[in-house]
């Protein structure tokens, strides 16, 4: 391996490490409902498209945590499966998640499993989110459904008729090329933020 090569490597390297870091500080900072940390894993205007939830980060934090706030006594976002493509100071990535939240009323216990599908980019040498859509897969449903609608895999209770709207008009979880972490670039339709 040449000199040049070597150094090629190493910044990839790089990279990818504090890409990865981001999606932990993303879950620590949600854990924590420390808003300065959660706001550092995005750029000033990224959108983050959360399903039940479209705006900047800015109004994505402050929706988060008042409803992890109200809705949990305690909640864990583990990062699990991840990949990274990275092409100069654009990356996309494809991240698993389980969610779990130990629930003030109802159940004890909320789960369901999901992916973030990211687009990062590297701005005056900082890598951060620039849109985010997060697709939630599963989660224990009293009886087998008919398709994978986001609006009946929501950890969120009480949803009204708007979100539930706005949940299945988004992206949804596909098994093929068609699903939403094939598309490059990564886009959040303007039409999904909040009005």
């Amino acid at each position: 391996m040449s000199p040049d090569e070597l150094e090629r490597a190493v910044v990839q390297l790089q990279d990818r490490q504090a890409i990865h870091d981001c999606l932990m500080t993303y879950s620590r900072g949600i854990d924590r409902l420390d808003r300065e940390l959660l706001l550092s894993v995005y750029h000033d205007d990224a959108i983050d498209d959360h399903g039940v939830f479209v705006g900047t980060p800015e109004e994505f934090v402050d929706w988060a945590l008042a409803m992890h706030t109200s809705t949990h006594l305690s909640h864990q976002h583990c990062i699990l499966n991840y990949t990274c493509e990275l092409a100069g100071a654009v990356a996309h990535t494809e991240t698993y998640y389980l969610f779990a939240g130990m629930n003030r009323r109802g159940s004890a216990l909320t789960l369901s499993g999901g992916r973030y599908l990211d687009r990062f980019e590297k701005r005056a040498g900082r890598w951060a989110i620039a849109a985010r859509v997060c697709l939630r897969d599963w989660a224990p449903l009293p009886a087998v459904p008919e398709s994978l609608d986001q609006a009946s895999l929501t950890a969120v209770p009480g949803l009204d008729e708007r979100t539930r709207e706005l949940l299945r008009t988004g992206a949804q979880p596909r098994r093929d090329r068609t699903d939403v972490s094939y598309r490059r670039p990564l886009t959040i339709d303007p039409g999904r933020l909040r009005s």
